[in-house]
């Protein structure tokens, strides 16, 4: 008499033999092996520091503008006042600015252009030499400066009297944002207001009228922080690669009827392959998690629920993927294919701003916003509903795709 074989303990037995055909794809083994090693040791690497300090290099120095400016007015018969306004002129004093003072603009423009070095003495002077010809200054800290500021002989003196045609040069490195160059050329125009003594042309409102959303000035978030969703998002695709892998195997290879020969059912083997895949993706995202940290009291249950979403979405992917290459490379083609666009998303929330309206309908994109947001601005349930809600909905889009997919191709043997 044959003892009835229950559904779970069937499930059970293909499990097994999903984790004995993983343990022998010795290519995806090692490299899911190497990854679990190298991209925490790479998190420790990335600078956890931001750097907010704009260095500008200007040409002459702040003491040389100033007294000759002073000797052009005093000659000219300047006002009291006017003479003042001189003392009050303290540009290192700014916030986020720092000024690298070179005599020559000619040293200035080579070293923006990064011909010449600019090197910090102990006692602030500023030595610049030519790094092919001449040796390292002793005692003294390099300083890089991408944008700087030459201005021409008696310019203070020139706009405080309302002489016009008045001129400066702005050097600025390819690699500068177009931003930052802008920002400069409006340092320059402010300067020159303040000098005439004249209020510049426009209202401005109150600094809490101008910042939208949280202000994290002082505050920027660092590389290191930046990456963390990124890393774990990328664990969770790479494992679509391993999966489809399995997947395109067993059909092409047609072990997929050996195994409908038993007992078990086409949806046991698709349940198999469904839970392989999740555990597999979400038990590697979760030892990188462990490793690279980012988990705290509030979020740990969101970021479980979110990296599970995740690990669903993918496996349907490779669910998809699989049962639609025929060998190896077509297999790994297609992997490549369909992977590349989900990927986009996480490659935006790199650069700063929000993400392009087009950028936002990738499946993938209310994943990714829920891992930065909980890991990096410390989003809530509350906060992160609405993606959650989008990313549920795609889940079952993707996730229904890849198992109609396997089905029909798994019948069709």
């Amino acid at each position: 008499m044959n003892r009835r074989v229950s559904r779970p303990a069937i499930i059970g037995a293909l499990l097994r033999k999903e984790l004995l055909a993983y343990s022998r794809d010795l290519v995806y083994l090692a490299l899911t092996i190497f990854l679990l090693v190298l991209i925490p040791v790479l998190f420790r690497f990335l600078p956890d520091s931001v750097d907010e300090t704009i260095t500008l290099g200007i040409s002459p120095s702040l003491d040389t503008l100033v007294a000759d400016a002073r000797a052009d007015l005093e000659a000219g018969g300047a006002t009291p006042e006017q003479l003042a306004a001189l003392d009050e002129l303290d540009l290192a004093s700014e916030e986020g600015l720092d000024l690298l003072e070179v005599d020559d603009a000619a040293q200035l423009s080579g070293v923006v252009e990064g011909r010449l070095e600019a090197w910090r003495t102990e006692t602030g002077d500023v030595v610049v030499r030519d790094p092919a010809s001449e040796p390292e200054p002793v005692g003294a800290e390099r300083v890089g400066a991408d944008v700087g500021i030459a201005f021409p002989d008696g310019f203070i003196a020139d706009v405080m009297v309302g002489e016009l045609g008045v001129a400066v040069t702005v050097y600025s490195d390819a690699g500068v944002p177009a931003e930052v160059r802008g920002a400069m050329t409006s340092f320059v125009r402010e300067l020159s207001y303040q000098f005439a003594g004249r209020e510049l042309p426009v209202g401005m409102p109150a600094e809490d009228e101008i910042v939208l959303g949280e202000d994290r000035a002082g505050d920027q978030v660092t590389l290191r922080e930046r990456m963390r969703p990124l890393l774990l998002f990328m664990i969770l695709l790479m494992e679509t690669f391993s999966m489809a892998s399995l997947v395109s195997t067993e059909v092409v290879q047609r072990t997929v009827t050996a195994v409908l020969v038993t007992p078990a059912r086409v949806s046991d083997f698709l349940a198999a392959k469904a839970v392989f895949g999740t555990v597999l993706s979400l038990g590697q995202a979760l030892v990188v998690l462990a490793l690279i940290g980012g988990v705290t009291a509030q979020n740990w249950s969101l970021l479980l629920t979110t990296l599970l979403i995740g690990a669903l979405m993918f496996t349907g992917v490779a669910l998809f993927v699989g049962s639609a290459g025929r060998d190896f490379m077509g297999q790994l083609f297609l992997a490549m294919l369909v992977t590349i666009p989900l990927l986009i998303p996480a490659v935006a929330v790199l650069l700063p701003g929000s993400a392009a309206p087009w950028v936002q309908v990738i499946p993938t994109y209310p994943v990714i916003d829920v891992l930065v947001g909980a890991t990096v601005y410390g989003a809530t349930w509350a906060d992160s509903a609405g993606s959650l809600g989008v990313a549920a909905a795609w889940l079952v889009v993707l996730f229904g795709a890849g198992w109609i997919t396997l089905k029909r191709k798994v019948e069709s043997l």
